[in-house]
């Protein structure tokens, strides 16, 4: 027999890791997959708006205006209740103030009339808005 009979003192000196990165691999994939889910809830108007479907919609970065028509016909500016006249004078005044692109994005609800959202798309290029976008639902396309 090859025993040995003494005491067996070496120190263990070899970490195996291969357990340890699977577990973070699978906490990254949770973690992705719920940032992803939370986000996509987190996205909801604070104003409620039935907004119509477009395929076309897309997300664009920065910081536009954002001009919201509910299905009351109420106006609203970046969240604050504000009258047409208001708006006008607000308007204006940032578009003169602002250097870079002059964007505004309208959230009108479906139910409401379109000759209104269109006199207030026409109200914001006359005031200098160049790009003004129209806010949709996503649609996916059979």
């Amino acid at each position: 027999m090859a025993a040995k009979l003494g005491g067996d003192d070496d120190a263990i000196t070899d970490i195996n890791v291969t357990p340890l990165v699977d577990i973070m691999l699978v906490l990254l994939i949770i973690f992705m997959l719920t940032s992803e889910t939370v986000s996509k809830k987190v996205k909801k108007p604070t104003i409620d708006v039935d907004l119509p479907t477009a395929a076309s919609g897309q997300d664009k970065p920065g910081e536009p205006l954002s001009v919201v028509i509910n299905k009351d016909g109420e106006l609203f500016l970046n969240g604050e209740e504000i009258t047409e006249a208001k708006l006008r004078d607000v308007v204006r005044a940032r578009m003169s103030a602002t250097n870079g692109k002059k964007e505004a994005v309208v959230s009108a609800d479906r139910r409401v009339s379109h000759g209104v959202v269109v006199r207030l798309i026409d109200t914001m290029r006359v005031l200098g808005v160049e790009n003004v976008a129209i806010n949709t639902k996503e649609q996916e396309i059979e």
